[in-house]
């Protein structure tokens, strides 16, 4: 009799499935995170499986408030409080604690569009009414509590917002006096120069509050991430009953993160992920003759429009029974929009591979 599930993602014989945002296997550092565990209990001792410190362990948190300001890589910049990082659960659980403490159910809340399809579920649960907008800057309403956006590397579409248009957004928002929560979760997957200057950075980190996640970056399974912010929400953030009741979020993890950065394991294993997933990018592309000039510059995906009158919906049982699957453009929307395109991940599946599903779809777009 099988066991209890242990992941989430179950892979479905025949399938090549090209839906899900989920690293590659080879690629996630178990030897590397084995020594950095053994390591932060030798240094930590007692102090790594007690309550921890409500906003984050010390060590994560200046390891984080420096990073962020671009100073670990040595770039320069005006240092990060690090009384303005509180440590989550991931970017998930970011999202669902500002909701707490920023909305209550009924309230409007802006969301840029086509936008991560998984945030849009955590405001509803949160009872949030979801006003779309396709050019931010120009689509503040009064009420809004905040605007939801993905602006680097952004899932779906994989695109960045210009330079221009993200000063336009940070103006127009402070204008309006509606933060903006800035999903920053793909940042360190760049492939191709420098990734843009963060809305956080742009607004002196002022309006702006960032979340960030290692799920990417690291592994999903440690359920780690952070919030940048002012000391004043972060105050908020610690207060919260179940905060000081568990004594901080997930504080061996985090500790065990803080050693495997600052032993230099962590831009080790970024650059292996760079270098992996731009061949994966490039494989998945060129077999779906994706144009160089029109590849996503980082993250994990792909946003492929279908030709005329082809839907999403249509197109997937077809797809699934030539052995490939896809997420519909559709799940990315409010109001239902998106049918005409559909989204490609090519961060679970080997080059070889995502070569083999590019066939199985193109076949499937004749069927």
């Amino acid at each position: 009799m099988p066991g209890h599930p242990i992941v989430q993602f179950v892979a479905r014989p025949g399938i090549l499935d090209l839906g899900w945002g989920h690293p590659h296997p080879d690629l996630l550092p178990v030897a590397e995170w084995r020594e950095a565990t053994e390591a932060a209990l030798d240094s930590f001792g007692w102090q790594a499986l007690t309550y921890g410190y409500a906003a984050g362990p010390g060590p994560l948190v200046e390891w984080l408030a420096a990073r962020n300001s671009g100073r670990a890589s040595g770039a320069g910049g005006r240092r990060a409080d690090p009384g303005g990082v509180f440590v989550t659960a991931g970017a998930s659980h970011a999202l669902s604690l500002l909701c707490q403490l920023l909305t209550v159910p009924g309230d409007t809340v802006l969301v840029d569009t086509p936008t991560y399809h998984l945030a849009l579920r955590i405001f509803r649960d949160h009872g949030l009414r979801l006003a779309p907008v396709g050019s931010p800057a120009d689509s503040f309403v009064g009420d809004a509590k905040f605007l939801y956006t993905v602006p680097t590397f952004g899932n779906p579409t994989g695109r960045s917002l210009p330079d221009e248009d993200r000063h336009s957004l940070v103006l127009a928002a402070a204008r309006a006096g509606v933060p903006i929560i800035e999903d920053d979760t793909y940042r360190e997957l760049v492939y191709e120069g420098a990734a843009p200057t963060s809305l956080w950075e742009l607004s002196g980190r002022t309006g702006v509050i960032r979340v960030g996640s290692f799920a990417k970056t690291v592994a999903p399974g440690l359920r780690l991430g952070w919030i940048d912010a002012d000391r004043a929400l972060v105050d908020r953030l610690t207060g919260l009953g179940y905060v000081d009741s568990g004594g901080g979020v997930n504080h061996a993890t985090a500790l065990t993160m803080a050693t495997f950065a600052s032993s230099g394991a962590y831009e080790r294993h970024l650059a292996r992920l760079r270098s992996a997933y731009r061949s994966r990018r490039d494989a998945l592309a060129g077999a779906m003759d994706v144009p160089v000039a029109q590849r996503p510059a980082g993250g994990w995906f792909l946003w492929l429009r279908l030709p005329p009158g082809r839907s999403g919906a249509a197109l997937r049982p077809v797809a699934e029974r030539h052995g490939v699957s896809f997420v519909e453009g559709t799940r990315f929307f409010v109001d239902g929009e998106g049918d005409d395109h559909i989204r490609l991940s090519f961060s679970m599946l080997s080059p070889a591979e995502l070569v083999e599903a590019a066939r199985r779809l193109r076949l499937a777009m004749l069927a």
